[in-house]
């Protein structure tokens, strides 16, 4: 078998066979293929496109060319949640222990995050002490024994999708759904979980900017589930303004246990309630989705959630003083409003640039080498459709530099908009993907 048959097959529109994409992906990864050749191959990808077998067999692929985490120990059907990102998107901290708490077993792996905030990992760390670095039995354990366990992706996790990644990062090759879909579901597959809900954002802030093509990644990550034997449902939520109030790491997390205290904003508790509720039928609890989303209120209500949230907290290795008193998070210097100047109506408010702002204030990453500062971060106070007045407080920007806190100010107020009225309304749930 050589590469230029390989590609000059897909350059001519045909599809390659499942040995053909695995001889790629394994050379590739072990470094036998040069980066040209790859090169080549994504662009024929690119234009040519990929047939659902062609995408499901690159994902098993990938998913195959390092370790495939074996959950077959852990009781009961294990249940993933995964989003593609987006501003102010703390869903993992307040589904998990949700569902955890009806007794499914959540064991979820989760990396650092690039861009406008950190990953789930990075936001744990506000957690004095807290560790998600542990073996594969301690792994299990925790979750047998709490039903919830968020560890560190192994560097040898879909190690093709990484290698593949970076070239299509600088080959103009990112953006096709077929590669996009096989890349999530790569790692997915790899984590273990028998079932997985996806969060896909559409939006300004989010990766796929049309409702259109946020459909079209769904079903292809739902196709490739269901041909590889995996229960997968999507959800497509709106990212066209930041997912609840706040936007950095300690931030979040505060606004994380407030939610699981019952005072968490509407937007978030809604949308962990909408994806909670698919997790909790794919495992089996209940057949309903009204069933099911009464089973996750009864877990705030009774203040098992939380509960869960500090089991699990203690389990990994911090306290959970903090949870108790939110006020022990880590904390900025400064806590500095920003006042509209105009009355009317807020009609949008630009997520990407308000995520990059929070980024420059240090609660994310421009570079893999920055370090992100866990006391910083935007919490907003108003959002589209709410009715403001000159002097009303739009946001708090939370800074430990006080020049960057100002620039930041005038960047929130450029990226507000607000008109004599709100016309545009935009659902949070645009559809259900099976």
């Amino acid at each position: 078998m050589r590469m230029y048959d390989i590609i000059l097959k897909k350059r001519n529109g045909s599809e390659l066979s499942k040995e053909e994409i695995e001889y790629f992906v394994q050379n590739y990864t072990n470094g036998n293929i040069p980066d040209y050749q790859a090169s080549a191959l994504l662009m024929a990808i690119f234009f040519q496109k990929m047939s659902k077998r062609e995408t499901a067999d690159l994902t098993m692929a990938m998913a195959g060319s390092g370790d495939i985490l074996d959950l077959s120990k852990i009781n009961g059907i294990k249940v993933d949640k995964h989003s593609t990102g987006g501003v102010g998107d703390t869903t993992t901290l307040v589904l998990g222990p949700m569902v955890a708490a009806l007794g499914i077993p959540v064991a979820k792996m989760s990396g650092r995050g690039l861009g406008h905030t950190g990953g789930t990992i990075d936001k744990l760390e506000a957690f004095k002490g807290l560790s998600v670095e542990m073996s594969e039995q301690k792994f299990i354990e925790n979750v047998n024994k709490i039903k919830l366990v968020v560890g560190g992706q192994t560097g040898n996790l879909a190690p093709a999708d990484k290698k593949l990644y970076a070239l299509r990062d600088v080959t103009a090759t990112v953006d096709n759904i077929s590669l996009i879909a096989s890349s999530i579901m790569s790692k997915k597959i790899a984590s273990g979980a028998d079932a997985i809900v996806l969060d896909v954002k559409v939006g300004e802030g989010a990766f796929m900017k049309t409702k259109e093509d946020a459909h079209k990644l769904a079903q292809e990550m739902v196709d490739i589930g269901h041909h590889v034997g995996r229960q997968v449902i999507a959800i497509i939520s709106d990212m066209d303004q930041p997912l609840g109030l706040a936007i950095g790491n300690a931030l979040e997390v505060k606004e994380a246990i407030d939610t699981l205290k019952g005072n968490g904003p509407k937007d978030l508790l809604e949308l962990c309630l909408a994806l909670g509720s698919q997790m909790v039928i794919l495992a089996g609890k209940a057949v309903s989705d009204n069933e099911a989303r009464n089973m996750l209120m009864d877990t705030i209500e009774s203040g098992k959630a939380l509960n869960k949230l500090k089991e699990f907290v203690i389990a990994q290795g911090s306290e959970t003083s903090c949870i108790d008193d939110t006020d022990k998070l880590p904390k900025s210097e400064f806590m500095i409003p920003v006042e509209s100047k105009e009355d009317g109506y807020v009609n949008k408010i630009h997520a990407e640039s308000i995520g990059i702002i929070a980024m420059e204030l240090g609660a994310g990453r421009a570079t893999k080498e920055d370090i992100i500062d866990l006391s910083v971060g935007i919490v907003l106070n108003k959002k589209r459709g709410d009715k403001v007045k000159k002097g009303d407080i739009l946001a708090y920007i939370h800074a430990n530099d006080i020049n960057k806190a100002e620039k930041a100010k005038k960047d929130i107020l450029n990226n507000y908009v607000i008109s004599d009225k709100y016309e545009d309304i935009i659902p949070l749930i645009y559809d259900i993907v099976k």
